[in-house]
């Protein structure tokens, strides 16, 4: 008597979401050509540039060493990505991200300008402020709280623990 009242259950659909494949194109070989050159000649002119500040020796290094260091693996990479990354391979297209890397490498341009005029504390604070909310897209309290933590810590290393010759206000 029990199963004539049992009404029939229809079978569970599938509610799994179905992926979406958001990456962007892939940019193609020749775009993957043109930035691995532009990489290789900042490593070629960044090597220029160390040699000209004085490599010293390994015992006395002089201030181009390590930039010295870098731009050789820089080149160095750019060089074997020429080569390697002929097919396409996942290098994505120009788009909105990739103006987002732009502007993080204008602000460090920036930066590296602002350093020896007014100090490192106003453009330390601004670009972890700018990198923060604009590039990370971090909630107000959370930039304006991490880019001042940021800025104090960087003083707390370079100034106070390392007593290091950086431009500074106070």
């Amino acid at each position: 008597m029990a199963g004539i009242f049992r009404l029939p259950v229809p079978p569970p659909e599938d509610t799994t979401p179905l992926p979406i494949d958001d990456t962007p194109p892939a940019a193609g070989p020749i775009a993957n050509l043109a930035a691995s050159l532009v990489t290789a000649a900042v490593g070629v002119l960044g090597a220029i540039l160390a040699v000209g500040l004085g490599v010293g020796s390994l015992a006395q290094p002089g201030p181009g060493l390590w930039p010295l260091g870098v731009s050789i693996v820089i080149a160095a990479l750019s060089l074997i990505q020429i080569v390697v990354g002929r097919h396409g391979g996942d290098g994505e297209k120009f788009g909105r991200a990739s103006w987002m890397a732009a502007a993080g490498f204008a602000s460090l341009i920036v930066f590296v300008a602002l350093l020896p005029i007014i100090g490192f504390e106003i453009p330390t604070l601004l670009m972890a402020f700018l990198w923060m909310r604009v590039l990370g897209h971090e909630k107000w309290v959370s930039t304006i709280v991490g880019s001042v933590l940021i800025t104090v810590a960087f003083y707390l290393v370079f100034v106070v623990a390392l007593q290091t010759s950086i431009p500074h206000l106070i």
